[in-house]
């Protein structure tokens, strides 16, 4: 049940819980999210090239983020522990950053939605790759991370840039 502001996770009282989804409808739920991680155009370079000291840093933050999807429920205090059906990370070189994109998806059949584990995948990774970059540059920024799209639930879907309710 919702507090007068709506908050599902915020009880009467103002007191934190965890939401019961026991009546709900098992559905296929997706959701997609994405952040940047900008940096010096040598920097993009040498982790395109696969010449950062660390190792492979696009295919290390691939696993990482779909690690931390898995994860989420242990992250999030207020998450449910889901049985994930699908998990991707796809990083991509923008030159105009200039940077790497990262996209993730995270899909299951449930009783509650995915977003939180769609965006804590592409947070983590956009935090590996600072973690295997930051030798040669500490002042990556990571950034724009966010909801791109979710489908699924009895909110329904939305798209970012699109109305919302």
């Amino acid at each position: 049940m919702a507090d007068k502001s709506g908050l599902t996770h915020i009880g009467a009282s103002g007191e934190a819980h965890m939401v019961d989804v026991g009546q709900k409808a098992a559905t296929e739920r997706t959701a997609v999210a994405e952040g940047t991680v900008t940096m010096q155009p040598d920097t993009l370079r040498l982790i395109l090239a696969g010449d950062a000291r660390k190792g492979d840093v696009l295919g290390t933050a691939r696993i990482a983020g779909i690690m931390a999807a898995k994860r989420t429920h242990e992250l999030i205090p207020l998450c449910h522990p889901l049985l994930l059906t699908k998990v991707s990370v796809d990083i991509d070189a923008d030159e105009a950053l200039p940077g790497l994109r990262v996209r993730a998806l995270a899909r299951v059949t449930g009783k509650t939605g995915v977003e939180m584990e769609a965006l804590t995948a592409a947070s983590v990774a956009c935090l590996t790759i600072y973690d295997m970059a930051k030798a040669v540059d500490r002042g990556m920024v990571i950034g724009g991370i966010r909801l791109v799209e979710k489908t699924g639930g009895k909110s329904g879907d939305y798209r970012a840039g699109e109305n919302r309710p």
